[in-house]
């Protein structure tokens, strides 16, 4: 897969609402120097529904990595990752109940109760379906 070559394309893969940019320039902020140019975001398999979210910092774009900037943060995801994050959105929660990142994916047929975790309906594990958050929570 080649990099995307419409900005108006490349939103399309995942953006950020303002709270979460917010948030992530903080973070940034925090980290040392040259360590934390972009936000990688990322699916990997695993978690206790099939599919798990992957948020970091890296010092920059890896050869085929999709490149796009949502509220003035740098953001880059690997070829692998784009059809499952494709029109995903990441927000930040500030409340007493729940707090933390929160990503709104309208790929995912199901998410764990964390929601750390989710399915999708094209090649999804039967025996993820178990019930429960399962061991690969942390919740």
């Amino acid at each position: 897969m080649r990099p995307m070559a419409t900005t108006e394309h490349e939103l399309s893969i995942v953006s950020l609402t303002a709270g979460a940019a917010a948030k992530i320039k903080d973070l940034m902020a925090e980290e040392p120097d040259g360590e934390a140019a972009v936000l990688r975001i990322a699916v990997q398999g695993g978690g206790c529904s099939g599919f798990q979210y992957a948020l970091g910092f890296d010092r920059g774009p890896q050869d085929g990595d999709n490149e796009l900037e949502s509220h003035g943060i740098a953001v880059v995801v690997d070829p692998f990752s784009v059809p499952y994050l494709q029109g995903a959105t990441i927000d930040f929660l500030t409340g007493l109940q729940e707090s933390g990142f929160k990503i709104d994916n309208p790929n995912a047929s199901s998410s764990c109760g964390c929601g750390h975790s989710f399915q999708v309906e094209e090649g999804a594990d039967p025996a993820a379906d178990a019930g429960g958050c399962g061991p690969g929570c942390s919740h």
